[in-house]
């Protein structure tokens, strides 16, 4: 019989209970045979849904995407306690005393004013508490998992930190206009193609960056205005009597051009 107590609300401690009974002998067939890797994007995809949740300011939605969220937090504690290598409390502990020792101005006796300084010293400490000695080895902390663009924005602004920085926009222009013309090079030899793609790339970032503009935000405005645009394409193909697939490139260019220009 379930030992389980049914309830009107419920807390984080049923939460975690409810996690046991999932991945215990008499659980669920699926959560009892899922590992930290075969459930990573799930966690990933949460992850995505709550800052949609954000963007959008849906805040029903918000709550709900952050308790998804909190699920994948307590499933992989949840792996790791059944190994006998931490829990829960463990990972509370962590980012408790984390936030503690990051925050010497709160806690401590240090004077910060500004969030400039905070940031400063937060990124301080925890290189102290990592143990990074140089700028190189903050720049291979940067999770690559992470969505290229922010990738590429971090690593930058740590080298930024050292004065290996254009002083402002105008040099990261120039150079991305040099990585272009390294690209169609290399497209002409036939060799080195993604290597030079990955330096336009990463140059358009650090245009980005210097412009005070969120890459993966500008990049995601981009596809939103191209879905839209391809919407009208395929309207204004219908009202003609005709498909867009049917059409020639210079018939879409040119509805192309009449939806943009309705914007």
């Amino acid at each position: 019989m379930l030992n389980f107590q049914y309830k009107e609300n419920y807390g984080l401690d049923d939460l975690r209970a409810i996690m046991a009974i999932l991945r215990g002998e008499n659980g669920c067939p699926w959560d009892k045979v899922q590992t930290h890797a075969s459930i990573r994007r799930d966690l990933l995809e949460e992850a995505y849904e709550t800052a949609t949740a954000i963007d959008t300011g849906d805040v029903d939605n918000l709550q709900e995407e952050l308790g998804d969220l909190l699920l994948q937090v307590v499933f992989h504690a949840r792996i790791e306690e059944e190994q006998g290598r931490f829990d829960f409390d463990d990972v509370c502990d962590g980012i408790c005393k984390k936030l503690i020792h990051r925050h010497p101005h709160v806690f401590g006796n240090m004077d910060l004013n500004t969030p400039e300084e905070v940031l400063a010293t937060w990124d301080e400490v925890k290189r102290q508490e990592k143990e990074q000695r140089s700028s190189a080895e903050a720049m291979e902390s940067v999770a690559r998992a992470m969505p290229a663009l922010w990738r590429a924005e971090k690593i930058q602004k740590k080298a930024r930190k050292d004065g290996f920085d254009w002083p402002d926009w105008h040099g990261a222009r120039d150079k991305l206009s040099e990585e272009l013309a390294e690209l169609d090079q290399a497209i002409s030899d036939g060799e080195r193609v993604e290597e030079e793609l990955g330096d336009v790339l990463a140059a358009a970032v650090n245009l980005a960056r210097l412009l005070k503009i969120d890459p993966e935000q500008a990049l995601n405005g981009s596809s939103d205005r191209f879905v839209h645009r391809y919407s009208r394409m395929e309207q204004l193909a219908a009202e003609s009597g005709g498909q867009l697939s049917q059409l020639t490139l210079e018939e879409q260019e040119a509805l192309w051009q009449q939806a943009k220009r309705e914007e």
